[in-house]
Formats: structure tokens, C-alpha cells, sequence
């Protein structure tokens, strides 16, 4: 953040009822009223014009752009229960003022009466700092609950300002503390009333190039990248709403957690996905590989060997084939399908579009083996549904899916070494082996296989008549969440969704934990288009985590990601961190559960453990007839969730107990830093239950 946003401003935070009070409801009630009016004239569009039938083609285009725009119109205008405006501000010297909100509402005369937080003139709500006015006199922040106002928060710039405040780190104090306080729901929130000035100057960077975002746990890195790719679709509206936004969450919990933010933001058309969502053609995955095994699959050697195992089966036929056509036989020596396939290679861009230059060239040498002339499109037209010919051609050339290729592939360990040919050692190459199933299609795939099975997309190419199937969507921008976990072929694979190298990127070194953790950026950047030099920020204040839970975690942090700065927190004071020593872990677990839940009230808790004591912590819970949630597709639905050390990344909760440290630290491939992303999860209170000894790193002063 550039210099204190409160320097030489003055904070006006009235605790009894602020004279403006009524005049500011006044205008929020007529802000509500132009949103139902808008509304109705949306619905008037739809109902009007769907009752509307035939007509020219350029009647009913111009219809249906009409019904599209007032839908999407109408489910921008659906707020639920979220506040429409939540500031203003007043610029200098001129008399005017803008309130700002969750989007543009206008009167009947075209009259603002709330401006969209992404519009230009909306910034200095979030930028201007006493030394940096940036042309406003007043900034005021409300506090509503729905369509209610409850209270307002002044600061005030140039000759407005009479005292100097104090230097702080963060604007909008008031309105800020009370959201980061409110109970966790299970599900991220937006924080569109509350950015912050390092936040908003990230939000509303220029659009071209890859953009990395280095975030400590909790500034808010998550929500960032978020809320800019509402603002990028705001500003680039054309061309970014045809060539469309994707958002890459690391796994589907995740994605349940966020899914609601853009839709808060009035933007529905965003697509959210893990990489496995983007395989073409579909296919099931479920599960995670082991991390030798995931090593290997994520090694950007993989491309050799694909594109190896893809060129092993083109191949020459074994023995001569001899077909009845007719009086006559027709045949094609080995020698000559060795020819085929040469030809093929040569003449072929990808391994399926080969297989029509294969069928020709196979058909012109079987014609050209007859006594009498006969043509080639003869001959092919009257045999090549002959079992044999097909059975040829499959040998020669088959048609492959990705599916196809990687289970035949696994599935073999002399093809596996075949591919391989010295780009891993044998025992890395046989790691992939896997039983064959019956059918490609019934396998159920790992998720370290989906940056494969799209590697192999690309070297197989489109199968006749399947494009439609095949075929990948581009997008104008992507963000990535947690891309510091990414492989190479991760990577590779999302830069193949990149229209114009348009990304976000926005992770943490120190909470790098997957089998490819990276411990710098440079890495990640080299594996993405490089069409403009990409611009790096960092943010350095923690919002979400209290004081002594931050202090707690920067003891890990030195030995998670040594050279990282720890995050500054906005709230010193919280309830300190607590370590309960226990003899029975079930019973002592319980009752720590019990204690936090009272604490936190309606808020939630997360109990986060090592894999191995899933099963026996869920036993604890049951034997003691106390309900608790897993993580699943659908989020934290409960408010007690028992979840597994490396699905915790990414969360927020109000309170959570971490489980054995020890465990999780020995069993954890990046032990140390698995412990520092579960001592960072939490928005009010941090409990730590073992039975073994602490790790040294948590008994260090």
C-alpha cells in the first residue's frame, strides 16, 4: 500500500445518531425504488417480446439480443439480501456527490443514484489517503442491514480535515472490522463495501500479460482475483463477454466456497472450474495419485513420452494381407505399409487427421495390386467395412481418444518402456502402471492425469466427425487460485485455454504443499505465455487473521518459506492461541470442539487433521453423538467439518483445532508448511489438541 490511506485525514465516527442519518436512508429508499422500477421494465422486455412470434430473420435477432440483455439485466438486479450501496463520496470544491455501490442504478431522468464500485469515478473510494486526496473532500462508509441504514463512518480530506489522524494502515476502519468479525458461513463472502488500497490497486491493474499475486494468509489474495475479474469484465465488457472469463480453483471444495462471490457481484457468466472440469473430450476423475507418481505426471518429460506413445502405434502391418474382391485377391505387402505409414507422418498435422491420408494412400495400393484396373474409391467403397480391412487399418493407424491412448499406455509395461526410452529412469516410468479395465470409458482417472489426457488432446488431434467433442474453449482472461501448487503440465494445459496470455495468478510460496510446490515464481511465470513482461505484487496486510493466532503462525512461517515477509494484521488484539495437551486424543478433542463452539457461537469450526486420523477422529465424534460435516463438492455445509489436512488450503472459518501438529508435519510431503496453512485458517480463535509432542517450531519462544 502506498503511505497510510488515513494520513492526514480525519476519521468522524459518530456513536449517537448522526445528524445525516435520515437525508442518507432517504436516498437509499429512492436507490431501492429505481432498482424496482428498473426491474420491472427488465420484466416488461422479456414478457413483451417472448409473446412475440415469426417475423423476419432480422426481427426475431434483434429480438432474442433484446430478451438476452434484459435477462442478463434482470440477474445483475438481483441483490437477495446483500446491500446495494455501501459509501460516498464527495468531490471537491464542486458540491456533487456519488454513492457508490454493488452496481449503476439510474432515475427515470438518467440521473445516478448509485455508482457501480467498478466505474473509474468509484476509485477514490478505495485509494484516497491524506496525502492522496485524489480529489475528494469526504469519504463515508454506511453500515446496513438489508434495505436499513444503522450507521456512518466520515473521513475527511483537504480543508474539510481540522485535526490530523493518526497514521493507519487501513480505510474504512469501522465498516472493515465488523465484516471481518461477522461469523463464517461456510461459503466466501465478497468484500466489495471494504477493499482496501493495496487490494484495489490489483482489482483495477491493466488487463494485458500474466500478473502474479504473492498473498500471505488472509490479505484477502483469494477474493482479490475475484473481484477483478468482475471489474476486468466491467471494463472490457466487449470483447471480454464473448471471449469469456474463467476462474481455476484447485479443487472442488474450493470452488464451492467461491462460487457465490461473482454471482454477489452481478456477474453470472464467469466460469468456474478445476483443470479437470476443462478435458475434452469428458471424462471421470476423482482421487489423487500418490506424490511419486504425481512427480512424474506433472514432469514436462510427459510430452516426450505422449507423443512417443501416440507415433508406437502407427505402425507397419506384420504380415502381408491378402482380401477377395470380386474374381480378383488384392494385397498389400508389409513393405508397402510400412510406406503408408511413412507417408502419413509426413503429410499428417496430428495423429487422428493421419488416419484419412492412411484409408487413401491403404486403398490405392491395394487397387494398384489387381490384375485388371480397378479405382481406388471403388475398391474402398465396396470393402473397407470388411472385417479384416478394418482390423488392418486399426492396427495401422487406429483412431485414439486421450483416454484411449493413456489406458492403453498404463495399461502395458512394454509400451511404457517402448515410450519411455530413457526420458525417466524404469522405475519412474513404472510407476504409471495400472491394471487395464475393460474399457477406456470406464476408467475412473486421477487428477494428476488431466494435464495428460489434454497433452495427449493436442498431439492426437480432433477425431473425424467429434470436433464439436474434442474441441477446447479459449478464454479473454483466467485467474488462477493456489497456482503455487500447479505442475508444469498444469500449466501447460491452462495456457492452452489463454486467448491472448491474459492471466491473474495469485497464490502463496509458503503454503506450497502438493506434489510440485514451488519455492519462487519464476517457474510458474515460465510456463505461461510470454507475450508481455508479466508485472508481480504482493500484499501485505493480513485482514483476516486476529494478532496472537498471526503471531502463532509466524513462528512456522520462517521454516515453511525462508525470505517471505509475514503479513501485518489489522486486528492486534483476539483471543490467544491455545495447546491442549491430552491423554485420551477422542474425548480431549471433543471437549476442545465443544469449548470452541460455545466461543464462536453461531460461527463455524474446522477440525483440521493428518489423513491417517480421519477415520478415528470421525469415530471420536460419533461416540460422543456429536454431529460433524466432511468437506464435499458443495462446501462446509455444517457447522462442525472435520477435514483432512491438504483440502484445508483456500478456507476461512471463525474457529479451528488443529490435530496432532506432529502427524501432520511427518506425513505431509511439505509437512512444515501443511502446518502453517492450517494455523491460518482461522478469523477468531486457534486451538491446537495432541497427545504426541509438539513439534519444536511450536515450542520455540
Amino acid at each position: 500500500m502506498n503511505g497510510s490511506p488515513l494520513s492526514g485525514s480525519l476519521r468522524e465516527t459518530v456513536s449517537d445518531r448522526h445528524p445525516e442519518l435520515d437525508a442518507e436512508q432517504a436516498h437509499l429508499d429512492w436507490a431501492y425504488a429505481c432498482l424496482e422500477d428498473a426491474r420491472e421494465r427488465a420484466n416488461r422486455v422479456t414478457g413483451g417480446h417472448e409473446a412475440q412470434k415469426g417475423g423476419t430473420n432480422q426481427h426475431r435477432f434483434e429480438r432474442e439480443s433484446m430478451i438476452e440483455g434484459a435477462v442478463n439485466r434482470l440477474s445483475q438486479l438481483n441483490l437477495g439480501d446483500r446491500s446495494l450501496i455501501f459509501g460516498r463520496i464527495d468531490p471537491t470544491g464542486t458540491g456533487e456527490r456519488f454513492y457508490i455501490g454493488r452496481m449503476g442504478v439510474w432515475d427515470r431522468e438518467h440521473d445516478p443514484m448509485v455508482v457501480d464500485w467498478r466505474a473509474p469515478i468509484a476509485e477514490p473510494f478505495y485509494r484516497a489517503t491524506g496525502r492522496e486526496p485524489m480529489g475528494i473532500e469526504r469519504r463515508r462508509h454506511f453500515a446496513t442491514r438489508g434495505r436499513t441504514l444503522l450507521g456512518i463512518d466520515d473521513e475527511l480530506f483537504g480543508d474539510l480535515r481540522d485535526v490530523s489522524a493518526d497514521e493507519v494502515g487501513t480505510r474504512g476502519q469501522g465498516a472493515l472490522i465488523a465484516a471481518l468479525e461477522a461469523s463464517r458461513t461456510g461459503r466466501l463472502g465478497d468484500i466489495v463495501a471494504t477493499i482496501q488500497g493495496e487490494q484495489d490497486e490489483i482489482i483495477r491493474a491493466e488487463m494485458p500479460g500474466v500478473m502474479v499475486v504473492q498473498g500471505g494468509p488472509g490479505t484477502g489474495k483469494t477474493v482479490v482475483a475475484l473481484h477483478r475479474a468482475a471489474y476486468l469484465l466491467y471494463t472490457h465488457r466487449f470483447p471480454l463477454e464473448g471471449q469469456g472469463v474463467l476462474v481455476i480453483g484447485p479443487n472442488r471444495l474450493f470452488v464451492a466456497y467461491i462460487e457465490q462471490v461473482l454471482p454477489s457481484l452481478g456477474e453470472a457468466g464467469v466460469d468456474i472450474a478445476v483443470l479437470a472440469d476443462l478435458v475434452r473430450p469428458r471424462v471421470r476423475v476423482d482421487k489423487l495419485d500418490e506424490e511419486a507418481v504425481g512427480r512424474v505426471k506433472g514432469d514436462t518429460r510427459m510430452i516426450k513420452v505422449l507423443a512417443r506413445a501416440a507415433h508406437d502405434r502407427e505402425r507397419a502391418l506384420r504380415d502381408e494381407l491378402v482380401v477377395g474382391f470380386g474374381l480378383q485377391r488384392l494385397r498389400i505387402t508389409v513393405a508397402e505399409s510400412a510406406w503408408v505409414i511413412k507417408e502419413a507422418r509426413r503429410r499428417s498435422r496430428g495423429h487422428n487427421s493421419g488416419r484419412k491420408i492412411v484409408e487413401e494412400l491403404f486403398f490405392e495400393k491395394l487397387a494398384a495390386s489387381a490384375r485388371k484396373h480397378v479405382d481406388s474409391k471403388t475398391v474402398m467403397e465396396r470393402i473397407r467395412h470388411d472385417l479384416p480391412i478394418r482390423e488392418a487399418l486399426d492396427s495401422m493407424w487406429p483412431v485414439l481418444s486421450p483416454a484411449h491412448l493413456l489406458h492403453d499406455l498404463y495399461g502395458s509395461r512394454a509400451l511404457l518402456r517402448s515410450a519411455n526410452r530413457d526420458v525417466f529412469s524404469n522405475e519412474e516410468i513404472q510407476r504409471l502402471y495400472r491394471p487395464r479395465a475393460d474399457h477406456a470409458d470406464e476408467v475412473i482417472w486421477r487428477f494428476q492425469d488431466v494435464p495428460l489426457l489434454d497433452e495427449a488432446r493436442a498431439i492426437l488431434g480432433f477425431r473425424p466427425g467429434k470436433r464439436q467433442q474434442d474441441a477446447v474453449r479459449t478464454y479473454g482472461h483466467i485467474c488462477i487460485d493456489e497456482a503455487q501448487d500447479l505442475s508444469p503440465m498444469d500449466l501447460r494445459m491452462i495456457a492452452r485455454r489463454s486467448l491472448n496470455g491474459s492471466m491473474t495468478i495469485v497464490g502463496d510460496i509458503a503454503q506450497a504443499t502438493g506434489a510440485w510446490a514451488n519455492d519462487g515464481w519464476d517457474a510458474v511465470i515460465e510456463a505461461l505465455p510470454q507475450k508481455r513482461e508479466p508485472q508481480f505484487r504482493e500484499l501485505t496486510i493480513g485482514y483476516r487473521i486476529p494478532g496472537p493466532a498471526m503471531a502463532l503462525a509466524n513462528r512456522v512461517l520462517p521454516h515453511a518459506a525462508a525470505g517471505l515477509r509475514p503479513a501485518q494484521p489489522v486486528r492486534m488484539d483476539g483471543s490467544p492461541p491455545r495447546m491442549v495437551s491430552v491423554d485420551d486424543l477422542g474425548r480431549g478433542l471433543v471437549e476442545v470442539v465443544r469449548s470452541e463452539l460455545g466461543a464462536v457461537v453461531e460461527g463455524n469450526v474446522a477440525v483440521v487433521v493428518p489423513d491417517s486420523l480421519v477415520a478415528e477422529v470421525h469415530a471420536a465424534f460419533d461416540a460422543h453423538e456429536m454431529p460433524v460435516g466432511g468437506p464435499t463438492r458443495h462446501g462446509l455445509d455444517q457447522q462442525v467439518t472435520v477435514v483432512p489436512v491438504r483440502l484445508v488450503k483456500g478456507l476461512e472459518v471463525d474457529a479451528v483445532v488443529v490435530v496432532e501438529p506432529a502427524r501432520i508435519v511427518a506425513e505431509e510431503r511439505q509437512g512444515i508448511r501443511s502446518l502453517y496453512v492450517a494455523l491460518t485458517r482461522a478469523t477468531k480463535r486457534i486451538a491446537v489438541v495432541h497427545r504426541e509432542p509438539l513439534p519444536a517450531i511450536l515450542t520455540e519462544p
